[in-house]
């Protein structure tokens, strides 16, 4: 098998992160090997990921977006897409953190409401 890549990739052990979905589905992930354009990495199962998703390995500090290059059972490569960063993208951990606080915003208001009504 022919090796295509620019870069040399060296060999990690890091946990990482897909997220896909509009950020609505997350999936662990190990990454085996890394350079600055891709990584491999493994996981459990066969979820079904789509081309274009959100990789973030916060040990590195990284999240970007990454394209599907390859795919086995348990295992893919990646590769880093060049795309233009918008205004409209949110940060994985900003999005997680939004998330949490609409959640504490719902309790909450469930709790006024049951105070407000005597019960």
């Amino acid at each position: 098998m022919q090796d295509r890549r620019r870069m040399v990739r060296n060999r990690v052990y890091y946990g990482g992160l897909l997220a896909f979905n509009a950020r609505r589905s997350t999936f662990a992930c190990i990454v085996r090997n890394f350079s600055d354009f891709g990584a491999k990495i493994e996981f459990e199962g066969s979820p079904l990921l789509p081309d274009y998703l959100d990789f973030t390995i916060q040990r590195r500090d990284l999240a970007c977006c990454a394209r599907l290059v390859w795919r086995g059972q348990q295992q893919a490569g990646l590769v880093f897409a060049d795309l233009p960063q918008t205004s409209d993208v949110v940060s994985l951990d900003l999005a997680r953190k939004l998330r949490h606080g609409e959640r504490i915003n719902k309790e909450l208001r469930a709790r006024l409401d049951q105070l407000l009504s005597g019960h």
